[in-house]
C-alpha cells in the first residue's frame, strides 16, 4: 500500500515528506492506522546527528492508533485493536523481561538500527530505497508496519489523540520519577528541564505525594506549565534553584533530583548533585550527544555524603503493564494528557513543529492525521 511519511534523508537536512510504499506485515508484525504521532525531541537529536540512527529513516517513536491488518503467528492483536506503540519493543521472555525490566529488552539492542525484528529487511521504500524506522516504529506516517512486541493494547474508549504521548515521553518521565528516583510521599523533588519528559516527572511526583516540587526551565513558559501541572516552586537555572532548595528544607537540599533536559552535557552532573541531599538520589535522564564522555563530579561530596546517582531507560518501565496504569490514571483525572499539548500540526508542518519545539513556545506537539 501507499502511505506518505517524514523521512530523513541525511543529516542536518529537513524532515522530506515523501509517498512510500509499505509492505504487507510478516510473521508477528501488525498494519496499524496511526491517529497522533508525538514530536520528541529525541528525532531531532536523530537529525542532529547527537543520537546514532541509520538513514534514510521514518522517524517518530510515539504513536497510537488501530490495528488494521494482522500477519501470520500474531499473538493477542486482532483488527480493530486499539494500540499504542511503545518506542522499545518487550519479548516478554528475555532475561530482562522475565525479571521486570522490559524496558532493557534485549531486542530493543537493535533500537537504533530501525530494520525490523524477525528479518532486517525494511517495510517501507521510497525513491528505491529501502527505509528504516524510528525505534523500529516510524510514527511520522499515517500507516505503519511493527512488531507486534511494540505494540501495547488499550481500552478503546481512551483517546488515541493523547494516548501517543504515552508511547515514550510521559511513560519516560513517570517512571523516571517513580521507579528510578524512587519519589516517596513528602518528598523534595527538583525537576530540571520542564519539557515533555520533565514536565510528566513533575505530574509523577505530584501524584506520588511530593511536598515540595520545583521544576526548573530557561524558558518562562515551561515553568509557567510546569506550575500548573504539580510545580510548588519554579526556577530559571540549576544555580538559580540552589539557594532557593536550600532555604525551602533548611539547608537539607533535596531528596531527589531528576535531569530532563533536552540534551544532557557532563558539567551539570555536578550541579544536579549539589541539589541533591546527603543519601539521596539524582535521576539522569536526559540523551547525551554519543560523542560526550566526560562528566562533572565532586567524588569526595558524592562518597561521603553517600549520594545515590542512576540513569534511566523509558523511566524504568515495564511498557505492557505501565502504558495501561498510566492511561487509568489519565482517565481518573490525575495524569494530564490533553493539558500538556499546545499544539497539533499536520504531517506536512513537521518542520515548523519542531521549530516551536526547539524555541520553547510549546510543551508538546503531535501530528494528528485526520
Amino acid at each position: 500500500m501507499k502511505t506518505r511519511a517524514a523521512v530523513l534523508w541525511e543529516r542536518n537536512t529537513p524532515w522530506s515528506i515523501e509517498e512510500v510504499e509499505l509492505d504487507a506485515p510478516r510473521a508477528h508484525e501488525v498494519l496499524v492506522r496511526l491517529e497522533s504521532s508525538g514530536m520528541c525531541h529525541s528525532d531531532d537529536h536523530v537529525l542532529k546527528g547527537d543520537l546514532p540512527a541509520r538513514v534514510p529513516l521514518i522517524g517518530g517513536h510515539e504513536g497510537a492508533g488501530v490495528v488494521e491488518a494482522v500477519g501470520p503467528e500474531v499473538a493477542g492483536l486482532r483488527e480493530g485493536d486499539h494500540v499504542v506503540l511503545a518506542f522499545i519493543p518487550a519479548c516478554g521472555h528475555c532475561r530482562w523481561c522475565s525479571s521486570g525490566r522490559q524496558n532493557l529488552c534485549d531486542v530493543g539492542a537493535g533500537l537504533m538500527e530501525g530494520l525490523p525484528i524477525s528479518d532486517g529487511v525494511p517495510r517501507a521504500h521510497a525513491r528505491g530505497q529501502g527505509l528504516s524506522a524510528m525505534s523500529l516504529l516510524g510514527t511520522f506516517t499515517r500507516h505503519t508496519v511493527v512488531h507486534e512486541y511494540s505494540c501495547v493494547k488499550i481500552d478503546p474508549d481512551i483517546p488515541l489523540k493523547y494516548a501517543s504521548l504515552v508511547g515514550c515521553g510521559v511513560t519516560t518521565g513517570f517512571g523516571s520519577a517513580i521507579n528510578r528516583a524512587q519519589v516517596q510521599p513528602g518528598d523534595t523533588v527538583v525537576v530540571v528541564g520542564t519539557g515533555g519528559v520533565g514536565a510528566s516527572a513533575v505530574q509523577a511526583a505530584r501524584i506520588a505525594g511530593a511536598e515540595i516540587i520545583v521544576a526548573v526551565d530557561s524558558v518562562e513558559f515551561r515553568r509557567d506549565a510546569a506550575k500548573a501541572l504539580g510545580a510548588t516552586h519554579t526556577a530559571s537555572s540549576m544555580e538559580e534553584a540552589l539557594p532557593l532548595v536550600a532555604d525551602l528544607t533548611r539547608g537539607v537540599m533535596a531528596d531527589r533530583t531528576i535531569l530532563t533536559v533536552g540534551l544532557m552535557i557532563g558539567s551539570m552532573i555536578a550541579e544536579l548533585l549539589a541539589l541533591t541531599r546527603k543519601g539521596g538520589r539524582a535521576c539522569l535522564t536526559s540523551a547525551p550527544s554519543s560523542t560526550e564522555v566526560k562528566a562533572d563530579l565532586v567524588l569526595l561530596d558524592f562518597i561521603m555524603s553517600e549520594k545515590e546517582l542512576v540513569g534511566a531507560v523509558y523511566g524504568g518501565s515495564n511498557p505492557a503493564a505501565d502504558i495501561p496504569k498510566l492511561l487509568r490514571l489519565y482517565k481518573s483525572g490525575q495524569l494530564k494528557l490533553g493539558e500538556m499539548v499546545t499544539r497539533t500540526y499536520s504531517l506536512d508542518e513537521i518542520n515548523d513543529g519542531y521549530v516551536d519545539t526547539l524555541s520553547g513556545s510549546i510543551l508538546r506537539g503531535l501530528i494528528t492525521f485526520d
